[in-house]
């Protein structure tokens, strides 16, 4: 049986206030494309950082939500 939400597709413009709603709709089987600013989400800044690395592709908090 596909999940609840697989025949949707939803454009995410949220920022880091939204990006859970995202997170559980794709949960529930939703295709999310998420769409950033040029600089990037300014989640993406919020440690604590996987390896202690300040980087934006390892955020943690940012990793989880998206």
């Amino acid at each position: 049986m596909p999940p609840p939400l697989a025949h949707l597709r939803v454009v995410d413009l949220t920022d880091l206030r939204g990006a859970f709603a995202g997170r559980l709709l794709a949960d529930l089987g939703a295709d999310v494309v998420k769409v950033e600013p040029p600089r990037g989400d300014p989640g993406r800044l919020v440690p604590p950082f996987a390896g202690g690395v300040a980087a934006p592709d390892r955020s943690l908090p940012f990793l989880y939500r998206n």
